[in-house]
């Protein structure tokens, strides 16, 4: 079954295990379409707009040709947290009835170390991928990378797109974000990478046809009203205005003057 908005829905049938290398407590779970995903919960205190996050960079990365796992909305039923005992987990799980983030569960993957270099186009393309939403959590110390198969797969999105956190308090200032420029220097893919250059003139046209799909992906119940964004259509419409403001002031941001 595939969701109006374009992410699969599926429904967990059993919470296997917590993983608690991060501070949200995802979980691994398994659904009624015989996957086994990372579940992020809703009810995690990072909040919704991590979820968002990841969905919007999650389908971009996707629809621009890098490797990322398939995500879905996982629904969480009111008895999920029956039988589990950490209470600090039955909490977590009675937080997040209803639709949450599945990442699809990659068995034997391990996280980059810099063993298998990833290659140079595609370094440059989740470089570049990084300098256009902002996301500054992929270095050494954090890399968010697997290699699964012998790929390099891109995860855990949630920290770009850094801007929606202020919209409870202040209106949305696209141009703002368009003129914020990305620091590269630390980026865990620099050494590896090929011309950041070359993967925008590969990747900025693809891009902006990709925007509208990548946020319809978003459930709208992760959508949350502010003063100013009253709807999820306002929500979606602000996201939008941000990107392709970002998107056409490439000197701005991309590492190094790129261009």
């Amino acid at each position: 079954m595939v969701a109006s908005r374009g992410l699969e829905r599926v429904h967990a049938t059993r919470y296997v295990t917590p993983l608690r290398e991060g501070g949200s407590l995802p979980g691994i779970v398994e659904a009624d379409d015989l996957g086994t995903y990372v579940v992020k919960f809703r009810g995690a205190g990072q909040g919704l707009k991590v979820l968002v996050a990841e969905v919007i960079v999650g389908e971009l990365a996707r629809g621009l040709g890098i490797p990322t796992p398939r995500l879905a909305v996982v629904e969480l039923a009111r008895d999920i947290a029956k039988y589990e005992a950490d209470e600090e987990v039955q909490d977590l799980l009675n937080a997040s009835i209803g639709d949450n983030l599945g990442v699809d569960y990659l068995p034997g993957a391990f996280g980059y170390d810099g063993s298998r270099p990833t290659p140079g186009d595609l370094a440059a393309d989740i470089i570049w991928l990084d300098a256009f939403t902002a996301n500054v959590d992929r270095t050494w110390a954090n890399p968010n990378l697997l290699v699964w198969h012998r790929t390099t797969q891109s995860i855990d999105h949630g920290a770009a797109l850094y801007f929606h956190h202020s919209w409870p308090r202040r209106e949305p200032d696209a141009a703002r974000f368009a003129a914020q420029p990305f620091d590269g220097s630390g980026h865990v893919l620099l050494e590896v990478a090929g011309s950041i250059a070359h993967a925008h003139d590969r990747l900025a046209g693809p891009a902006s046809g990709l925007i509208d799909p990548a946020i319809a992906a978003v459930p709208d119940g992760w959508l949350e009203p502010t003063p100013w964004l009253p709807d999820p259509a306002a929500v979606r419409a602000a996201y939008a205005e941000h990107l392709r403001a970002r998107l056409a002031t490439p000197t701005a941001w991309l590492p190094g003057g790129s261009l």
